[in-house]
Parts: C-alpha cells; sequence; structure tokens
C-alpha cells in the first residue's frame, strides 16, 4: 500500500446550538448523523458526526456545538468554505428546498462547474457542486430526499490565507497534493490518490480578516490515510519540514495527528480504521450517547448537562 494521502477525510466545524445545527443538517441537508459522542476535551458538549450510511471518510462533517458561544469571523488563517458533490442537475432541487427553509441561496460557476452558495443557520459557509468529474458515491437517503439528489460527500474545501506560497509548500512537498488551476486568487490543488474528496482551494487575500472561532467557522479538516503505519510515516514528514506535530491520538474512531500549517490552518491526520461501527452496528449508527471510556464513570452526570435534541 503506497504511503499517500486519499484525499479529505471530515472536517470539522463550531456551532452555536446543538438542536438547531442537529436539525438543519439531519433534516434539511438529510445527512445521517453516524456519530453522537462528546467533545474530548469538554465532555459536557456534544461532538455530532454526519455522513453517508456508515460515515464513510470523505463524507464526515463533524461539529462541536458550543452552546451560546455566539458568532465567529471567517477569515484568513482557517478553512472558509465546505464544498459538498451533487448530482448532476440536482441544484435547482436545492436551491428551491434551501429557499423553502428560509435559507439565502446564490448561483456561480468556480473552475467550470455549476455551484450554489449558502450558510448553515450559525453562519458557516457551504458549497453544493455539480463536479465535473465523475462521482459514483452514494448519498443517504430520506422521505424527502432522493438518491437523484442526495449529497455524496465532500467535493472540496477552501482556506482562505494571506500569502498561499507556504502553504502550498506544506500541501505538495509534505501532503502530496498538485496544483491542478487557478482562477482569479483562488489556487485549485489535487490528489490523484484518490477520485472524489480530493480538492483543496486556497483563496490568497493579504487584506483579509484574520478568523475568529467560534458559532459557524472551521475547526480543523482532516486528512484520509488508510492505516497506522501511513500515519506515522506523515509524522516523519511533517516534522522533516520543521512543523511541530502530535503523537497518535486515540479518537476512538480513528487515529489522529494535529498540526498547524504556516497559513494557520489546523491541519489533522486520520486514519480509516477502525471506523464508526466499532461501537455500534450500522443500523444502530447515531441513535445511542457513545462516551469514550474515561467518561463512562460519569456518564449520568454528562447525560444530565447535555442539551435535548
Amino acid at each position: 500500500m503506497e504511503n499517500k494521502i486519499s484525499g479529505l477525510h471530515h472536517i470539522t466545524a463550531i456551532a452555536d446550538n446543538a438542536k438547531r445545527n442537529h436539525g438543519f443538517y439531519t433534516r434539511v441537508l438529510g445527512l445521517r448523523l453516524v456519530k453522537k459522542t462528546v467533545n474530548f476535551d469538554d465532555p459536557g458538549t456534544y461532538h455530532f458526526y454526519y455522513g453517508d450510511e456508515i460515515g464513510t471518510p470523505g463524507t464526515i462533517l463533524t461539529f462541536f456545538p458550543w452552546e451560546g458561544i455566539g458568532k465567529g469571523i471567517n477569515g484568513a488563517g482557517m478553512a472558509t468554505s465546505i464544498g459538498y458533490s451533487v448530482p448532476r442537475g440536482s441544484l435547482a432541487f436545492w436551491k428551491n428546498r434551501l429557499t423553502q427553509n428560509g435559507v439565502n441561496v446564490v448561483t456561480g460557476e468556480r473552475f467550470g462547474e455549476e455551484l450554489i452558495g449558502f450558510s448553515d443557520p450559525d453562519g458557516l459557509p457551504l458549497v453544493f457542486v455539480e463536479s465535473a468529474a465523475p462521482d459514483n458515491r452514494k448519498g443517504w437517503l430520506t422521505d424527502e430526499i432522493g438518491a437523484d439528489y442526495a449529497l455524496k460527500g465532500f467535493h472540496n474545501v477552501t482556506l482562505t490565507l494571506h500569502k498561499a506560497a507556504p502553504t502550498m509548500k506544506v500541501m505538495t512537498e509534505v501532503l502530496g497534493y498538485k496544483e491542478i488551476g487557478q482562477e482569479g486568487s483562488h489556487i485549485r490543488l489535487a490528489t490523484d490518490a484518490a477520485d472524489t474528496a480530493n480538492i483543496l482551494d486556497i483563496y490568497e487575500d493579504a487584506k483579509a480578516p484574520r478568523g475568529r472561532g467560534a458559532g459557524g467557522t472551521n475547526h480543523h479538516i482532516a486528512f484520509r490515510v488508510a492505516n497506522d503505519e501511513i500515519l506515522m510515516h506523515f509524522r516523519e514528514k511533517v516534522l522533516s519540514a520543521g512543523l511541530d506535530i502530535t503523537p497518535k491520538i486515540d479518537r476512538d474512531y480513528f487515529f489522529s495527528l494535529y498540526f498547524r500549517e504556516p497559513g494557520g490552518v489546523l491541519f489533522e491526520i486520520a486514519t480509516d480504521n477502525p471506523g464508526f461501527t466499532r461501537d455500534e452496528t450500522i443500523k444502530e449508527l447515531g441513535t445511542g450517547l457513545k462516551l469514550p471510556k474515561r467518561y463512562e464513570s460519569v456518564r449520568s452526570e454528562i447525560e444530565k448537562v447535555l442539551p435535548k435534541l
């Protein structure tokens, strides 16, 4: 098996209200709540994982819904737009559905691909893209959102940076991405180790305000590797590039490393193993509150603190 980054693993963002966040992503967007757990460092806060049927890497959007945290600032030093791949011909459906749910939608095109843009209830920028490349992934289906419309998973993520070059060096020399296009201030990179969820865009703006993490902003983005051995290979590569990186961390459903790239964005590298079915069957995914082992002894106290969905 080659030591390669296989695109995006997951993206994590911050919300202000757990119930509102849960309703929007499961009801309006039709994603599956794959795992309901808590923040490892703040067990009084949920950690929601939304994705396809089994939480396939490249489909997983996760949230820390800190109640009452307020609105953040999307700006330089963070991921400022998350792109989902949708079936071709489905943008009209999504524009109508979002508008009916009180969401303001704009239409556009980037790198030859039609898209719509909007924000979630906390202000997190999202884009739905009709990918120019084939995307055979199957989305999670609901009573209101069938196979012709269901979100397939990530298409791309956009970083806003004051300077693109230092981050591009990490993306190309450490993580193995290649520049494949430029459109104005947007630079597109991709990895050929995956066919989907394999694009990262950089928007360079020297005058962009510095981002401030809170509701409606990105917390970190995670890149995908197949297993622990490849994970540790990339740890050595990051260290060799002169960047600080954490030891391997067990996140129950994957193993992770974290480092901050030169532009300020928090990067994670995460494994495919062991996956979200380690403690729930496919049918049961997302139905129970799953706690890290160290918190099981105080489960009743945690359940009292967590907001009701």
